[in-house]
């Protein structure tokens, strides 16, 4: 049955999905429902949903194009707002790329590709979005965010719109001050280097098939499931010690990438979670080193023993 504040939802929002199944809005294909998804036309009603929820006093959950989420099987309550091809716009003025949040990594690889300007060519290949990316501060391939982005506009969690500069940013391994302070990412400006058409081309080529040859990107998942310890590659320890192709139910360790669990048919979250928690405790009982989950873990909470860093459930 509709809660009021449902029924009110869709009279204001025409874009407004009641009781939306998350596994079709995440790279992992698994999620239950949430109570309502919001995909905003533009900014301004972005910031118009934010403030009519604050209102209501309706939980508020911000998702990009999914690809690092693992959302509960019990689903989100309040609304889900994603932010997609809607506000997606790029442009270019010199060195510097502006786009809004819902611009994918791969478009905004291919502006300064068409502009000559290097610096951008590790994210071509990633497949969420530059508001995400900043989010968790995302990296390949010796690339980080927080070697190009210069500012970022912000919605804070009491609504107010804000420009944060580098330091403001506080951009680390995978964390980030938007994070963990609950803001909404608008805008992000970036600052590249000018560089040689083809050289860039080449660079973005070769990443691309460095990972179609080493990922398991026919399958779903949510990218690296581990963060990476100091000094080493996670998936390095997971496969030494033979989890390659161990599975829980539907979650597999992946038989090509064992820093990925992957989705082999129907996965649940909770397949995931208990995969996840069971190779957490072989590695640490195996080489005493602790894998912190990379994953972002939304919606209601599960039973799981797993050690979580700075992830809500």
């Amino acid at each position: 049955m509709r809660e009021k504040w449902q029924e009110e939802l869709v009279k204001v929002f025409s874009s407004a999905k009641l009781n939306a199944a998350m596994k079709k809005y995440t790279y992992f294909k698994i999620g239950g429902l949430a109570d309502a998804l919001v995909e905003p036309n533009d900014i301004d009603e972005l910031v118009n949903l934010y403030n009519w929820c604050i209102n209501f006093n309706i939980p508020v959950t911000t998702i990009g194009n999914g690809t690092n989420l693992l959302v509960s099987d019990k689903g989100i309550r309040g609304v889900v707002i994603r932010l997609n091809d809607n506000l997606a716009k790029v442009e270019t003025s010199n060195n510097r790329i502006v786009a809004q949040a819902g611009a994918l990594l791969s478009i905004v690889a291919k502006e300064a590709l068409k502009h000559k300007l290097q610096g951008f060519e590790f994210a071509a290949g990633i497949p969420g979005s530059i508001g995400g990316a900043v989010f968790m501060n995302a990296g390949a391939y010796d690339g980080e965010m927080k070697h190009v982005v210069k500012r970022v506009k912000v919605m804070t969690k009491d609504g107010k719109i804000e420009e944060w500069d580098e330091a403001r940013l506080a951009l680390d391994y995978r964390s980030s001050a938007v994070a963990k302070e609950e803001a909404i990412i608008l805008e992000v400006e970036i600052e590249l280097f000018p560089g040689k058409h083809d050289e860039i081309l080449e660079k973005m080529n070769l990443l691309n098939r460095w990972r179609r040859e080493r990922q398991p990107l026919d399958m779903p998942s949510a990218g690296s499931t581990f963060k990476r310890p100091p000094d080493i590659a996670g998936s390095f320890l997971i496969d030494k010690i033979g989890l390659k192709g161990f599975t829980i139910g539907g979650a597999q360790v992946s038989k090509k990438h064992a820093g990925f669990i992957v989705n082999i048919g129907n996965a649940s979250a909770q397949d995931v979670l208990d995969l996840m928690t069971y190779v957490q405790k072989k590695v640490y009982e195996a080489e005493n080193i602790l894998l912190l989950p990379e994953v972002r873990v939304l919606g209601e909470a599960m039973e799981t023993d797993l050690i979580q860093n700075a992830i809500k459930t």
